[in-house]
């Protein structure tokens, strides 16, 4: 069974997926997501990397959490900075050097950094030990990176070990 779905969650969420797309549960729909659910893991499994073990429940929900507050605080402060004297704002790149090790917790820290409002991940290093971040208004380098690893490495470090 495990050679058939090697990664049952993701075939669950192909099927579903493909199922709402189409809207429909009609017979061959229901053979269709069947079989890309089937198909599409098996396809793609060289391509996974390591394989991803989640640990620590609750640093998942401590860091959707800080994510969801940082992205409404964020949209709050460029909102701000866009209305308000743009002379303020003071655009930057900082290198962050990374803790995590992790293909799966490096992307998602990238992804963080990205989905917050204010910063952008724009490079990672060829040995992926280095971010490299753009901060719409960068304040101070260092403190830039001391809260990203402090509120999003740190957790990704407990999730990923």
């Amino acid at each position: 069974m495990k050679r058939l779905l090697p990664t049952p969650f993701i075939s669950i969420a192909i099927a579903v997926t493909w199922l709402l797309l189409w809207d429909s549960l009609a017979p061959g729909q229901l053979i269709l997501a069947a079989v890309l659910a089937v198909a599409i893991p098996l396809v793609i499994g060289g391509m996974r990397g390591k394989p991803m073990r989640l640990r620590a429940p609750g640093a998942v929900l401590r860091l959707l959490w800080r994510v969801g507050v940082d992205i409404l605080r964020g949209s709050i402060d460029v909102s701000q900075a866009i209305l308000g004297r743009t002379s303020k704002v003071k655009p930057g790149f900082v290198w962050i050097r990374l803790d995590v090790t992790h293909d799966h917790a490096i992307a998602a820290l990238a992804g963080i950094i990205t989905l917050t409002p204010g910063t952008l991940s724009a490079e990672l290093t060829e040995d992926r030990g280095h971010l490299l971040v753009h901060a719409l208004d960068m304040g101070e380098a260092e403190a830039l990176a001391h809260t990203i690893k402090a509120r999003y490495e740190s957790l990704l470090l407990e999730i990923f070990r």
